[in-house]
């Protein structure tokens, strides 16, 4: 293949892989701008709200790993426009939904398609980039999703000031299903990789690390039931400070643009502090910013939103960024699978429980207990200190 080709092929690979991230990711976080909407449409409880939120991000955590199973099959460029022509329908769906029974149905239709986006497009773009390009890359599909989690729940609260929201739940779908089209066409054809030789098990100091992944995945998977529980009950706490559909909107911006920035910025602080001591920041910030929110004014908890943003995301970024130092080489595929599919399995399920906690207690309370949970990722981190230097080690 030519320098040309090869360019070609790697603008095509970027293109479509930065964004099928941000739209897929955008369809996820307009849930939780139509989480008011909805309660106020059937008169559901935060637990029901909760599982509405679960229906979508649990169907797209639960069928990754088939989706990876299709592509090699059919071919990713086949599965991954299906998948996001499907996610597109999914929210036409839900604004020709007649009730709550099916729009819970659209929501599963949703799911299932934005289901291919990540272990598809995250693959090729590592195919498409070799070496440290490969690294930096990746580091831009994932700002790319977060472009998405700012730009799409933004369109939709503006969408809700000048029109129903069945329509604009349908405005937004119809995005999707055109985009399928051109994912299709443009998506670049790469030959299948050939089979990894398996290698001996690790022996030595490295061992250690064998118990590295499940701690690593332990800390993932409460992080991101952290967070989607914090998104789903802020635009409540919001609406409870005076705040509009506009304003609730804007407040998910000021979150997701600090969660953006905080992926860039504790990559960095991580590599100068270490993973350690930057997932003890980031998640003490976390607990304390949400503590803070609660008795804020909502100008100012407008202000503290992107703070708590860096926070809440940056400790992604590292928790990402160690998985292939416990891995070894040639599971590094399986393991990422498995790690999207925890944590995004547990960002959609604790909603639901944090829903139930809510509807017993209030938001308030549930809130508090959301931020202590969220501190029990600190002696686990101390667990996984060893394997970590022992992976240093080599």
């Amino acid at each position: 293949m030519s320098t040309a080709e090869k360019k070609s092929e790697e603008r095509r690979a970027a293109g479509v892989a930065f964004g099928a991230h941000a739209l897929h990711d955008g369809y996820t976080d307009v849930v939780y701008v139509m989480l008011p909407v909805w309660q106020a449409e059937f008169g559901i409880g935060y637990a029901a709200l909760g599982l509405m939120r679960t229906v979508f991000s649990g169907t797209m955590a639960g069928f990754q790993i088939p989706a990876g199973f299709l592509a090699e099959k059919f071919g990713a460029p086949l599965v991954l426009a299906l998948g996001t022509a499907l996610a597109g329908i999914g929210y036409c769906l839900a604004g020709m939904s007649t009730g709550l029974v099916t729009l819970i149905a659209a929501l599963f239709v949703g799911g299932l398609g934005a289901a291919t986006q990540h272990p598809l497009a995250s693959a090729l773009v590592s195919r498409a980039f070799a070496g440290a390009r490969s690294m930096k890359a990746l580091g831009a599909y994932n700002f790319a999703g977060d472009l998405g989690k700012m730009s799409l729940p933004a369109a939709a609260a503006l969408l809700l000031v000048v029109m129903p929201w069945r329509p604009a739940m349908m405005a937004l779908g119809t995005i999707g299903i055109v985009a399928a089209f051109f994912i299709f066409v443009i998506m670049p054809r790469l030959a299948p990789l050939a089979a990894a030789p398996k290698k001996p098990a690790a022996k030595g100091p490295r061992a250690i690390t064998q118990f590295g992944f499940p701690l690593l995945l332990s800390i993932g998977v409460i992080d991101s039931a952290t967070r989607m529980a914090f998104l789903t009950f802020l635009p409540f706490v919001l609406t409870a400070k005076g705040a509009s559909l506009p304003t609730i909107g804007l407040a998910l911006t000021l979150v997701f643009a600090g969660g953006a920035a905080g992926k860039l910025v504790c990559a960095f602080i991580g590599a100068r502090i270490g993973a350690v001591a930057t997932v003890w920041l980031t998640e003490a910030v976390t607990a304390i910013g949400i503590v803070a929110l609660l008795p804020l004014p909502l100008e100012a908890a407008m202000v503290l939103l992107p703070v708590v943003g860096v926070a809440l995301n940056g400790t992604s970024s590292v928790l990402y960024g160690s998985v292939p130092d416990l891995v070894e080489p040639s599971r590094h595929g399986r393991a990422f699978g498995i790690f999207y599919t925890g944590t995004i399995g547990a960002g959609a399920i604790s909603p639901f429980f944090y829903g139930l906690l809510g509807d017993a207690v209030g938001i308030s309370a549930a809130l508090m207990v959301v931020a202590a949970v969220v501190l029990l990722t600190l002696p686990i981190t101390l667990m996984l200190r060893p394997a970590l230097l022992a992976a240093q080690r080599g």
